[in-house]
Parts: structure tokens; sequence; C-alpha cells
């Protein structure tokens, strides 16, 4: 997930735009010198984020960091745990540096192979198919299962790689509301064909969980399939951190479909598919994001393969990362801070405009807390927020110390 989830936001007072809204030309963006300057348009287009404080900058961090980390998504610690990377490394050592190619060509190993049979087994599927990132997940699921003719229900509040796989898919995308299951249902009445309903499991911005059971319930009762992003819960929700579907009682039902990536929880990189075999048999023949792809470095499958072990030996991790993003809500909320009720392990906390909130998250910087800034157009409401992370390794005195300075450092204060 990037830390500015771009998603379309939605117009107050109405429904949210559809995916397939046109877009606005070339020519109009570049205006009349675009003929003596190819890319004139751009200084334009950067005085505009300027002027609308969105301007965006890469910052690259040093190996080691004196910072306090409540931005990443490393939500059990293992990103840098020493058997995660140990685990990274002899991958590599034992493989090779890079897959060397398409999996349906030279870049499916044995270690591919036995990721995704550890990964249908810990999360409660039939079958897993890895593929380079979790974006790449999404894009396949959505498009290799609503194709033209079909109808697509998605949520307004999905991550950027559902709403990218709903256009690709060219499928009838319909957007409902947020966590509206009546939507959903009422957008398959009377739809004839195959259907799909797509949401994220916990979304990205607020925190929230989906109401799943109520989704899957509306989707039986059409014919309709469903598809869940599960990056956020993965690693934290269900027993022993095996997701959002296996606590629903979802997993493994031959309706349901759900992705992950591998660089939230277990701390390093791709994505996958969970589902019935037939699905996943599907995908490798036709996900366009995994036929013409590079497979997913060893050293990434590696990586992902020790972490998930080291959870299944450590199941406590999954409690200890929500516990910590309870009392990050309680302690900011008693303080007089909005923030949204966390479902997992994201901690939104609202800002009052774009602009103090790149200065409150700024300012955590400099006071040695680093926090995500969520800013429009990456919110569907149009509210800025502070997005914050809990993590199973932060202690207590530093869990204390991030809403000090959350406090001492916010708009007003």
């Amino acid at each position: 997930m990037h830390q500015d989830d771009p998603v379309p936001p939605a117009p107050r007072g109405g429904p949210p735009p559809p995916y397939d809204a046109p877009v606005e030309p070339v020519a109009d963006r570049r205006g009349a010198g675009a003929r003596t300057a190819a890319f004139g348009w751009i200084d334009a287009a950067r005085e505009q984020r300027r002027r609308a404080g969105l301007v965006r900058t890469l910052r690259p961090r040093p190996v080691e960091s004196p910072l306090l980390d409540l931005a990443s998504n490393d939500y059990l610690g293992l990103a840098r745990h020493p058997e995660v990377t140990r685990g990274a490394a002899q991958a590599a050592h034992r493989w090779g540096a890079g897959a060397t190619g398409s999996r349906l060509v030279s870049g499916s190993t044995e270690l591919h192979a036995r990721l995704e049979a550890e990964l249908a087994d810990f999360c409660g599927f039939e079958a897993a198919l890895v593929l380079s990132s979790g974006y790449a997940a999404n894009l396949a699921a959505v498009t290799a299962l609503g194709g033209p003719g079909g109808l697509i229900v998605s949520d307004a509040g999905n991550h950027a790689s559902l709403i990218d796989g709903c256009r690709l898919a060219r499928a009838r995308t319909v957007v409902v509301p947020h966590a509206d299951p009546d939507a959903v249902r009422k957008t398959l009445d009377g739809h004839d064909g195959p259907a799909l309903a797509v949401t994220d499991a916990v979304f990205s911005v607020d925190g929230d969980a989906a109401p799943l059971r109520s989704l899957a319930d509306g989707c039986r009762a059409h014919g309709a399939a469903l598809l869940v992003d599960d990056a956020h819960g993965l690693g934290v929700l269900g027993d022993g951190g095996r997701g959002t579907l296996h606590a629903a009682g979802l997993a493994g039902d031959a309706d349901v479909v759900a992705t992950a990536t591998l660089s939230k929880s277990l701390g390093s990189q791709g994505g996958v598919v969970l589902g019935p075999a037939r699905v996943i048999e599907h995908l490798v023949n036709t996900a366009r994001t995994f036929i013409f792809d590079t497979g997913l470095a060893p050293a990434a499958a590696g990586g992902a393969r020790t972490a998930l072990r080291l959870l299944r030996r450590e199941p406590e991790r999954a409690s200890r990362a929500r516990e910590v993003a309870d009392e990050l809500h309680q302690r900011l909320t008693e303080a007089g801070l909005t923030v949204a009720r966390p479902d997992a392990a994201v901690v939104s906390v609202r800002a009052p405009s774009p602009e103090q909130a790149v200065r409150w998250a700024a300012d955590c910087r400099e006071a040695g807390l680093l926090v995500g800034c969520f800013r429009p157009p990456s919110v569907p409401d149009g509210i800025s927020r502070l997005r914050l992370t809990a993590r199973a390794d932060l202690t207590a005195r530093q869990t204390r110390e991030a809403v000090r300075t959350i406090l001492r450092t916010a708009p007003g204060a």
C-alpha cells in the first residue's frame, strides 16, 4: 500500500463516481504550448498540487533510523526479524537473486510451490497463487473473475488496486456506498449472469472492517461470488492471524476468493490469491499480471515463508498488534482527538485540513515520530488524516511516547 493510497473521492451529497467515468483528454491538460513543449503541462499540474497542499516527496530512509515508526505496515515487527532476514538470504543464496522469468516459463520454483501450499493451509483455503506484489494479485483476481458480460459491485472505499482491477476487467462496474450490504444486494437484484462483489477486508484509510458475513449472504442469495482483499487482516485478525475471512468463518468457501500481500504482516514482498483450486487454475491460464510478469524473487518468497512459520509459532503477535491499536485509540480519544475505532492495526486520526495534516506529520517527524499522512485524493471522503499503524513489537513506553508526541504537535495544541 502506498502511503497516499489513491482512491476516487466521492462527491459530497451524492454517490461515488463510476470507475469508468470519462478521463480528461490529454490535450485539455497540456494547453496551447503542447506542440512545442511535450511535458509543459506538467509544470501547471505541479503548481496546482502545490497550491492544494498535495505535493508528495520521497524520503529515502537510512539503515538505522532514530525515528519511532508508526507509519510502516510491518504490523508484526517481522521485516527485520533475524529469522526472517536469514530465511530471505538463504533463499537468495540457493535459488538466485531473481526468479529469472515468468512463472509459466522459468520463474516458478519449488520454493514458490511450498509457500503457496503453506499460505493456503494457514488461511484455510484450498489453493493459493503467489504473484510479485499485492497490487498484481488484485489486478489478477478482479480481471480474471470479472470479465465482459459480468457485473462487479465495488465498495466506494476500496484500495486503488481493486479499483484499477475493476477498470481493466471490462465488466460493468457499479460502485456502492462504503460498507453497505443492502446496496450490494440491490445492485445484484435482477442481474442475470456472472457477478462479483469486491471489497477490502480492512480498509486502509480508517482501519474499519467490512461486514463480510452480510456481504457473503447477499452474494449467495444472488449466485454471486465474493472477492476480499485481506491485506490488512492477514497476520492481525483471525485465530493466530489467519485473516479476516477466517475470523468470519468464510475461509475455504466455494464462492469466496481472498487476496493478500506478503509485505505487511509477513514483512516481505509479494502478493497472493487464495481460493478454490479451479479459481487458481483459471488465474494461471488467464490473469495477465501472472502470465506476463516475472515471478516473485526467491528472497521474498523465502522471507515470507519464514515469517509465516514464525507466526504459527508465536500467534500472540496478532493479538498484541490489536492491543497496541486499541491503546492508541483509547489514549488519543480520551485526549479529545477524533480517532476512528480500529478493527485491526490501522488507527486513523482526523486533521483539520490537508495543509495542517502535512504540518502535523512533519512536526511529529521533527519530534522523532514517523506517522503516515492521508490527504485528498487518497481519501474517499475528502477528510485528511494522520494514519498510525500499531505494531506487535511496540513497547508500552513507546506507545505512550507516541501519544505524547501526537498530542504535543496537534494543530492548535
